[in-house]
């Protein structure tokens, strides 16, 4: 599935928890020889690395004793300290785990590997076959701190749009195609006893995932923009987007007042899920997941049918296309575009500027982009989860316990997205039934995809490097921004009061450096148009 570490909503990474005991830095750089300490980030569903059958071969191919740290909980707190002291292990291996912001700010903590290309044969072949990929290593400086990878299969659309189709069906009604619409259905839901249980006060009209405090991700309202024409990428994360060539925020913009005016609206009538503000991804996706064949939600964004409302549910959902805000607009609707954050994941591994064992470590980086060990990363080991027909031909299996949706189950059995990998381009893979799901389930967002210009529309936030003086002002204004606009977010929808507040509140965020903070953008992107043009 796609990176669940955003889980969706850019939460995996945001917490983490030592689950395994490890030497400190200084004693993994006594040992020596080709002993490494490496932490690794994971989902919580991850099990032990030493379960995974995929470790031994990278062990044995790189010629490695690994002691691995393993967290899947609290990783700002943990890494800040990490940071702060100096305790670097070996080598981070995690998707964006270590990311541009450290590394502007403690980027001498880390091993600058432009000269250790040759001994890095895997890595150096990725950036030939993918010119992008080294473009997005690269610093202003010309240092290359991090690795990134290459997924090859992910769609354009990570987030997905449902509606209860049996639901539809019983009341006699029509997939919405405008905000009015939805909102009657939503209503039809709520006092119709849509799921049919005797029970009319059960069904959830609307749920969406958890937004945090460090912006938009995957599976949120922040789709809505798309209604009124407002290209997001990446869910909307901080809220910056490039329009006709034009950067902006969407915190500040009249569309964005719109959405939570409807947002504000629905809530208001009891037609969202009285917990969506505080309940975490788990339980978002347990009740999406209803009562073994008795559905709860009745609209709602996710990976795919599967994976958001469980296999037995999932033949309930229909996957629909992007809103209109309103019934006859001119306004072409648009997307939220995740080709780039999905296919090209930055920042998957990186060394300690202090190891002892460099030679091993690099060893290690270039075997996690072997062709074999990476397709082992993402999608689980070979027998269990993979057949390996040839040389250039595998097969993702079903689920072995013959229980797990095919999500959950890699999730389980492997690092997955969280793992440095490059999916070769001259291969053939037999994908996993999510993945292929997930693109099915794309095609009705594909028009609106499409009213998109990929140069014009989509902030090129994964191929920018930006100087250590940019990203340190862009992060602490960042900071103050968010302080502001995520309560809010929660308040105007819950309780209303934006129509009173909205020119204080623009004039609060633009006195906090928004202004400065979009020209930065602006001129990043002007720079790299031009290189591209």
């Amino acid at each position: 599935m796609a990176s669940r570490t955003r889980l969706w909503c850019g939460a995996t990474l945001a917490s983490i928890l030592v689950l395994s005991g490890c030497s400190g830095g200084a004693e993994s750089k006594d040992e020596g020889g080709n002993n490494l300490r490496i932490l690794v980030t994971k989902h919580a569903l991850t099990g032990p690395m030493k379960e995974m059958g995929w470790v031994a071969e990278l062990e044995k191919k790189a010629n490695v004793k690994i002691t691995w740290e393993e967290v899947s909980a609290d990783w700002d707190q943990k890494k800040s300290t990490m940071l702060a002291a100096g305790d670097v292990p070996d080598l981070i291996v995690g998707t964006n785990a270590i990311n541009n912001t450290d590394i502007a700010t403690f980027g001498t903590l880390f091993e600058d590997l432009k000269d250790d290309l040759d001994k890095l044969p895997n890595v150096k072949a990725l950036f030939q076959a993918k010119p992008q990929l080294q473009a997005m290593a690269t610093q202003p400086g010309g240092e290359i701190y991090t690795i990134p990878g290459y997924k090859r299969f992910w769609p354009q659309a990570i987030t997905h749009q449902y509606i209860n189709k049996t639901w539809l069906d019983k009341l006699g009604l029509k997939a919405p195609t405008t905000w009015d619409e939805l909102y009657d259905v939503l209503v039809a839901f709520k006092e119709k006893d849509a799921n049919g249980n005797g029970d009319p006060n059960d069904e959830i009209p609307m749920d969406w995932s958890p937004v945090g405090t460090t912006g938009f991700g995957y599976f949120q309202p922040s789709v809505l923009l798309g209604s009124l024409g407002l290209p997001i990428s990446a869910g909307g994360m901080q809220g910056y987007f490039v329009q006709d060539g034009k950067v902006s925020n969407f915190l500040v913009d009249e569309r964005y007042r719109q959405v939570l005016e409807f947002l504000h609206k629905c809530y208001a009538a009891g037609l969202v899920s009285k917990d969506v503000m505080t309940q975490d991804y788990a339980a978002y996706q347990s009740v999406g997941r209803g009562q073994k064949d008795m559905a709860k939600v009745g609209f709602s964004w996710g990976w795919t049918a599967s994976d958001r409302f469980g296999a037995q549910l999932a033949e309930q959902y229909e996957a629909t296309p992007a809103l209109l805000a309103e019934a006859g607009q001119s306004t072409p609707v648009t997307w939220s575009y995740d080709g780039n954050a999905e296919n090209f994941p930055a920042n998957q591994i990186m060394m300690s500027a202090g190891t002892a064992n460099k030679d091993a470590a690099l060893r290690v980086i270039n075997a996690f982009y072997d062709q074999d060990i990476s397709i082992q990363v993402l999608f689980g080991e070979f027998g269990q989860n993979i057949t390996k027909v040839s040389d250039k031909e595998y097969e993702v299996l079903p689920p072995a316990d013959g229980k797990s949706d095919p999500s959950t189950w890699k999730w389980t059995t492997t690092i997955a997205d969280n793992g440095p990998t490059w999916i070769r381009d001259d291969i053939k893979v037999d994908l996993p039934t999510d993945l292929q799901e997930a693109v099915e389930q794309s095609e009705p967002l594909l028009p609106a995809l499409k009213n998109m210009d990929l140069k014009q529309d989509v902030y090129p936030s994964q191929f920018i490097q930006m100087s250590s003086e940019d990203l340190n002002a862009l992060s602490l204004s960042n900071q103050t921004i968010l302080n502001i606009t995520q309560p809010k977010f929660a308040q105007w929808i819950t309780k209303g009061g934006i129509a009173e507040q909205w020119d204080a509140y623009v004039k609060q965020v633009n006195g906090s450096g928004l202004p400065a903070n979009i020209a930065i953008y602006q001129r990043y992107y002007d720079q790299y148009a031009a290189q591209h043009s």
